[in-house]
């Protein structure tokens, strides 16, 4: 054995050093790259392999081709040196691989570029970009995945995950996730998505889908494509969904559009059979240029209630209402909603006796071209008073039938079910 080899493995060793009396691992601190005096790796994922749990992996500014797993607590984080400050995981030189499947009872294919996993927590990333460009995949499938939290929980904090697109003639294909965060089971994942970029995705940004699940996005800003030609996947910008709670506040979401009203619509926050009765809010966010800024649904009773939408500034709605409440119980305050193609805030009877016992007051709308609050026909029990208008044709109404509405606003009036296009 050469005297460096030698060297190199005794340092590894050294990393697991065992307590005599319980032996159980001391955490370690390593680094990637040799920007640092610490024990270094090549690759990030050798490093994970290394490491006890707790550990913490500093990582070297320089372009990382490599698919990460991850099933133990452990903190990435990208390190500044001799002025660079970035640090970005790739996909491999060969493409990108399936390394996980959904969930969901179908199990289908993934293949994400950093996976975390099995009761996994907590995993940390901080100051880290994940690029999809260049990933290889040549159909519809594996999904394609910046991150993926499944059954695992942790933070990530200051990160860019960006071109999780695929190839020519694959848009309409519903694959290409930003963050996605996945429990089944008894299991859990809590989940803090906090000052980071998501842009330049197929389908969603960010996601927090299942029962178990518990999403946090703060501080964020999520970008979609603009207006996505058909056949092209119907983006959100970030999506609660099938009994997943969570806390979305002061991230600013823009340019999810789909091209075809008629078929699908984009929402930038999309609230989709989340838990009822859990806490969830969407407060302080700043939305614009979408079809749907807010949408509250629910396909089955009990479902998507009791979420308080508070504080959020939305300008530029392309195509539907401001916020669109087609569920329960809600809250609905102080809400600034300008611009909006049909109205601020609309109380949705579509879903199914929905759009009930909601409160909506303190909200300030500015020209919309239909009401300010539109409450359909046999919604009861809603507070709508007192809200502030300006240049709207009719502050609070229960028809749009007065209403000059862009491309007739009327046509999917009964039929908000199918606007929704939810990543599952």
């Amino acid at each position: 054995m050469h005297t460096t080899d030698r060297h190199l493995v005794l340092a590894r060793l050294a990393l697991v050093v065992f307590v005599a009396f319980g032996g159980q691992a001391f955490s370690s601190t390593v680094a990637v790259g040799t920007c640092t005096s610490l024990v270094n790796f090549a690759t990030i994922q050798q490093a994970i392999d290394a490491v006890p749990s707790g550990s913490t992996i500093k990582i070297c500014p320089g372009t990382y081709k490599e698919q990460l797993h991850i099933s133990q607590p452990v903190t990435l984080t990208g390190l500044v040196f001799i002025n660079k400050d970035l640090v970005v995981v790739a996909p491999p030189a060969t493409g990108m691989v399936q390394n996980a499947v959904s969930l969901e009872a179908t199990a289908d294919p993934i293949a994400a570029q950093v996976w975390v996993h099995d009761n996994a927590g907590p995993v940390n990333i901080n100051n880290l970009t994940v690029d999809g460009s260049g990933n290889g995949l040549a159909g519809c499938g594996p999904d394609l995945m910046g991150v993926l939290y499944q059954n695992a929980s942790g933070t990530m904090n200051h990160i860019a995950v960006r071109n999780e697109t695929l190839g020519a003639g694959l848009g309409g294909c519903q694959s290409g996730q930003g963050i996605f965060v996945q429990s089944s089971g008894s299991s859990t994942s809590t989940v803090s998505v906090l000052n980071s970029s998501v842009h330049k995705y197929n389908k969603n940004g960010i996601t927090g889908n299942d029962d178990g699940t518990n999403l946090t996005v703060s501080g964020s800003y999520v970008q979609g494509s603009g207006v996505v030609a058909v056949p092209g996947a119907a983006q959100n910008g970030i999506q609660l969904a099938f009994g997943a709670k969570g806390k979305i506040s002061g991230n600013t979401v823009v340019d999810n559009i789909y091209g075809d009203p008629n078929v699908a619509a984009s929402a930038n926050i999309l609230l989709y059979d989340t838990a009822a009765g859990s806490g969830t809010t969407v407060s302080t966010n700043t939305l614009g240029n979408s079809q749907l800024p807010i949408g509250l649904f629910a396909d089955g009773a009990g479902l998507g209630d009791g979420v308080t939408v508070n504080a959020n500034k939305i300008f530029g709605t392309a195509t539907y209402d401001g916020i669109d409440v087609c569920t329960n119980g809600n809250t609905v305050t102080k809400n600034m909603i300008f611009n909006s193609a049909e109205s601020g805030i609309h109380l949705d009877a579509s879903c199914g006796g929905t759009g009930n016992s909601n409160i909506v007051t303190q909200n300030t709308i500015v020209e919309s071209a239909c009401a300010g609050v539109l409450s359909d026909p046999g919604t009861t029990s809603n507070m709508t008073t007192p809200n502030t208008f300006f240049t709207i044709p009719f502050p609070n109404a229960s028809s749009t039938s007065g209403c000059t509405i862009p491309g007739n606003g009327l046509r999917n009036r009964a039929n908000t079910r199918s606007k929704y296009s939810p990543a599952r």
